[in-house]
């Protein structure tokens, strides 16, 4: 699974807290989500993970030589 594939589903389990609450109960079976804290400190993780695979507008066409033997 890519980072940005991991971030979509971050970004879907937060919207699904947020929609329909962190539990419910129907019956006798309970849903508990994922933490929405947990999930948030996931998503700043990640999205740094996915910005630092991109390039770098500093060295975005950066090229390193290595000359021996002058």
């Amino acid at each position: 699974m890519t980072v940005s594939e991991k971030l979509e589903e971050v970004n879907t389990a937060i919207s699904k807290v947020l929609c329909g609450g962190q539990s419910y109960q129907m019956g006798s079976r309970r849903l508990t989500r994922a933490d929405l804290g947990i999930l948030r400190e996931m998503r700043r993780e990640l999205q740094a993970e996915a910005a630092a695979e991109t390039d770098s507008p500093l060295l975005g066409s950066t090229y390193v030589g290595f000359f021996d033997g002058r």
